[in-house]
């Protein structure tokens, strides 16, 4: 998506580690047009494929699963990353690893938010190892659901995340697709 790469051009600053830092319009504030644009090129890019409700987690991947869900016209559910007092009812849970807090977090969803028999679309903000994208799958499956695909934002593609998902059997779609983050520098796969 070539108005996503050219604000991670402009914007984005690679960190020490392989981290791309685009907090000005994805992950601290968000610009509410390119979440929309970006929302309606998954919805694009997922043409013809049933889905039920989208599934991604806080807080990163909520504007975008939120821009994504509304042009479906369908439910949108974030897996909690910490646990509530209010959340007394039964839950899916799974433990991920975040490759940019380096910590594991167990994430929750409310079963009653996610019922069984669905076609579910994962979206995420980034891709790094897969973690969370498989994570969220895990969570669909005990549901008795299926994982229609994963939808990404960005995705480090030197990074094991993209294969995982497609050893796994997943279609994958990602909007920007980072090929290196050598010398501080971006480069996209093409």
């Amino acid at each position: 998506m070539e108005l996503l790469e050219q604000r991670i051009l402009d914007e984005g600053i690679v960190l020490p580690g392989n981290v791309l830092k685009v907090d000005s319009f994805l992950n601290h504030q968000i610009d509410p047009k390119l979440s929309m644009a970006m929302g309606k090129e998954l919805v694009r890019l997922f043409d013809g494929t049933k889905i039920d409700r989208v599934l991604t987690v806080e807080a990163s991947g909520i504007a975008i699963g939120l821009t994504t869900a509304f042009v479906l016209g369908v439910p949108l559910v974030f897996a909690r990353k910490k646990s509530s007092v209010l959340m007394t009812e039964p839950v899916y849970m799974e433990k991920v690893y975040s490759y940019t807090k380096k910590e594991s977090a167990e994430i929750t969803v409310l079963q009653k938010f996610l019922p069984a028999g669905e076609n579910v679309l994962l979206v995420d903000d980034f891709l790094a190892n897969g973690e969370a994208a498989l994570g969220m799958a895990r969570i669909v499956e005990k549901a008795g659901s299926e994982v229609v695909g994963i939808g990404i934002a960005i995705e480090k593609s030197f990074q094991n995340g993209h294969k995982r998902i497609l050893d796994a059997g997943y279609h994958l779609e990602a909007l920007a697709s980072v090929a290196s983050l050598d010398d501080g520098k971006v480069t996209f796969v093409r």
